[in-house]
């Protein structure tokens, strides 16, 4: 029965078992974070790509140990899964791209999916000390710097605006509407709708909120203008 379990389990079953571990708690560590902030990809997906990267690493490094042993011409390369494994998770981590408008998001997400899977990677070779440092250094990225960066002038540059009006108005009138508070309008963009609708979104310098305000109550009150908000930044 001994003999059994040994060939089903493997010799390397308890250092694999560990690794796999290992990469579970640091992946879900940032994918907590990522959870926490609501982004696309959460606690599931940096589990799911830091343990699954994890195990292609280690059937890179014991899969094969076998056909080492009993094959004289049998060439081992270690790099080769995790090679493709680092090329590959770029379509999952594509896929927490949006683009909305002139508004990209999901950029930072889809780095720290690639950044999960590195860990996974490292862990899967037993590189636990490189794998720990990454995950704090990856955590104060997301977390720290994320409120540091709210706090330079680069963060408070711009505002975003989405404006739904019906055909008959047109750019220059809303342009127009903004310059009378002042506002340097950086860039615009018309985005077309069913109908006869039309998206028009203005990217201009920081506005005071009042201002801002009063800037929304104006243009509302132009008749075809159907709706008006601020984006996210």
């Amino acid at each position: 029965m001994e003999v059994f379990l040994q060939n089903i389990i493997g010799e390397h079953f308890y250092v694999i078992v560990t690794r796999l571990l290992v990469a579970l708690v640091l992946s879900g560590i940032i994918g907590f974070e990522r959870e926490w902030n609501n982004h696309s990809a959460g606690f599931r997906t940096h589990i799911l790509v830091g343990v699954g990267a994890s195990l292609m690493m280690l059937l890179s490094i014991f899969g094969f140990l076998e056909f080492l042993e009993h094959y004289d011409n049998v060439r081992f390369d270690p790099a080769r899964i995790p090679s493709y494994v680092i090329s590959g998770i770029g379509f999952l981590g594509a896929g927490t791209i949006i683009v909305y408008g002139g508004t990209i998001r999901g950029l930072t997400t889809a780095a720290s999916i690639w950044a999960v899977a590195g860990i996974g990677l490292v862990v899967g070779a037993g590189m636990y000390g490189p794998a720990i440092v990454a995950t704090l250094i990856i955590l104060i990225s997301l977390v720290v710097l994320n409120n540091l960066e709210r706090l330079l002038p680069s963060q408070r540059k711009y505002t975003r605006i989405e404006m739904v009006v019906e055909r008959n108005i047109k750019v220059h009138q809303l342009v127009e509407v903004a310059e009378a508070y002042d506002v340097n309008i950086i860039a615009v963009e018309v985005e077309k709708m069913e109908r006869d609708l039309r998206k028009i979104y203005f990217k201009m310098r920081n506005m005071e909120g009042t201002q801002l305000l009063a800037l929304f109550e104006e243009i509302s009150e132009l008749e075809g203008v159907n709706n008006i908000r601020q984006l996210e930044k």
